[in-house]
């Protein structure tokens, strides 16, 4: 954390280098010092604390300056810091404004010119006044700072973003009073303009795309280099293990991630069957541990960028990226998994982002504080979600068309459900229709069963519900499924397409598509296990193929 700032003013020159030597001898080591001639540079220089959420302890300041007076410079800058002590300097023949001043500027003290020996007429004065500011002091947040409106899609987007890539941020509802409307005011910054996001810096964003946010936090968009032995599309379990094995295996490798590591599994609030954690990890948290090996390997991770489509030119693949840029490659694994369904309810996409959300009940837990939550899906990811919800919401309900959760939901998470008294599962039912102004308000419940229909108040619906691969993006000529996942291996003989296309002696390798030098593992691979633990081993696996194809290549 930052030091406190004691803050000296005077516009005689001399006067002030005694006032700032007196005061580092005194404070240094416990504050920062510092100090101007000028009254409007320092008003100047207190917006960009505020900017940086910087803390001020203490003005000191002359009161006879041309520029402004002393009580009107503190008048000003007790706006912007209302909690600092405010002390004035002044000669004997501006004792009356003084006093005035302890009134209207509810000024704390003021000290007659001169001040030696400072040990004698400053310093107790000033240790007093610290001394009282300390004892209320709560230190500040350092870190990014989002304001916006609570139930905005692209607040929730941003949220969303600097959680999934574990950015620490202050979330700074604009519709309560405080910090937020002050950053706002004071930067000229409309509500139409919103979400805002603030840096360590003191600089700001205005309704920014996350791309620009992850730039500015230090995250590559673009490769640094021309060639790569492979290239990796998606960070989820499958691209991280295939990075790290890939990294350590000496490949010069690229892992390219449109929004955050981890997929779906970087989600959710607690893994607890994944080999060698007995108590559990987070998605998180695994993502952040399988991102620092990666990246000890010397693995370039391009984020947050997204791959438009993939061409081929002779041996090489040639990736193309969103912004129009193209990272080449000898070999490609597509590691891209599977988004959620979107939910076939009437309204749904109205409130999509304010209220109802797929997946991220870890960014949106704290609005449901107190409140009814809902969450559509019964797979192990609903069970986590649920579980974590129920630390933070009034009730969870778990709507699902099966009669329990018994065929979808690994038992470890029933017994957890079953056993956490503010979650209640309704079975045979689905969520037909949503209702509200601006955000979420309520729920249509319908039952499979008899159809009756029960309206219930809800402050988020969270969605958790089927598979839908994402190779939509994917103009390249790969053989896929009826629902859209990349067939792989010798799954691919059954097709009449394939064996007019492969060219090659071999069959293709457990793990490669049907064009050779490009693999794909995890759940965006018909036939995967949808497991993390399954698509770690195939991302493993799929670098041992690539060896093998660079060596014949």
């Amino acid at each position: 954390m930052s030091k406190p700032i004691l803050l000296a003013l005077d516009d005689d020159p001399q006067v002030l280098r005694a006032v700032v030597r007196d005061l580092r001898n005194a404070y240094g080591k416990d504050y920062r010092i510092l100090s101007t001639v000028s009254a409007h540079e320092a008003l100047e220089s207190l917006k960009e604390l505020k900017n940086k959420n910087e803390t001020v302890a203490l003005f000191l300041s002359d009161q006879r300056m041309p520029e402004m007076l002393g009580v009107d410079f503190l008048k000003q800058a007790r706006v912007l810091f209302p909690d600092a002590k405010r002390i004035l300097l002044t000669a004997y023949s501006d004792t009356e404004a003084a006093i005035r001043a302890i009134n209207d500027v509810q000024l704390d003290y003021y000290l007659m010119k001169p001040w030696d020996p400072p040990e004698e007429k400053l310093f107790p004065v000033l240790h007093e006044h610290l001394d009282e500011w300390h004892s209320n002091f709560r230190p500040v947040f350092q870190g990014i700072r989002v304001v916006g409106y609570q139930w905005s899609p692209r607040s929730h987007q941003i949220k969303d973003f600097l959680s999934g890539n574990l950015i620490p941020y202050q979330w700074l509802d604009v519709e309560v009073p405080g910090p937020a409307q002050e950053l706002t005011q004071l930067n000229g910054i409309d509500a139409t303009q919103l979400p805002a996001v603030f840096f360590e810096d003191g600089t700001f964003l205005i309704n920014p795309e996350v791309a620009a946010v992850g730039e500015k936090t230090g995250m590559k968009t673009r490769a640094s280099k021309t060639m790569y032995d492979v290239a990796i599309v998606g960070a989820g379990p499958a691209g991280l293990a295939a990075a790290v094995y890939g990294g350590s295996e000496g490949l010069n490798t690229a892992l390219i991630e449109k929004r955050a590591p981890g997929g779906q599994a970087g989600t959710s609030s607690r893994i607890e069957n994944y080999l060698g954690f007995p108590n559990g990890l987070s998605g998180a948290e695994l993502s952040r541990r399988a991102i620092a090996q990666a990246t000890r390997f010397g693995v370039e991770v391009v984020s947050p960028q997204e791959v438009a489509d993939i061409a081929l030119k002779d041996h090489y693949k040639i990736i193309t990226l969103r912004d129009g840029t193209t990272v080449n490659a000898r070999a490609v694994i597509i590691t891209t998994g599977v988004d959620y369904r979107a939910l076939e309810a009437t309204d749904i996409d109205k409130f999509t982002g304010a209220g109802i959300y797929y997946g991220a009940s870890n960014t949106e837990a704290h609005a449901c504080k107190n409140q009814d939550v809902y969450i559509v899906g019964g797979g192990n990811s609903a069970g986590q979600s649920a579980m974590y919800l129920s630390a933070h919401a009034k009730n969870v309900f778990i709507v699902v068309r099966k009669k329990d959760l018994s065929a979808t939901m690994s038992q470890y998470l029933i017994d957890q459900i079953h056993a956490t008294p503010n979650i209640q599962v309704l079975g045979e039912r689905i969520v037909g229709q949503v209702f509200g102004h601006e955000k979420l308000e309520e729920i249509c419940i319908e039952s499979l069963t008899d159809g009756s229909r029960v309206q219930r108040k809800a402050a988020a619906l969270f969605i958790f519900i089927g598979a839908k691969p994402v190779t939509d993006w994917l103009k390249l000529d790969i053989i896929k499924d009826d629902k859209g996942f990349i067939e792989t291996g010798r799954d691919l003989l059954k097709y009449e397409s394939f064996k007019k296309s492969w060219k090659l002696a071999r069959e293709p390798f457990l793990l490669e598509t049907c064009s050779p030098g490009i693999f794909a593992a995890g759940d965006v691979r018909a036939g995967a296990m949808n497991r993390v633990a399954s698509a770690v081993g195939e991302g493993a696996m799929a670098i041992k193929f690539v060896h093998e194809y660079l060596a014949e290549a």
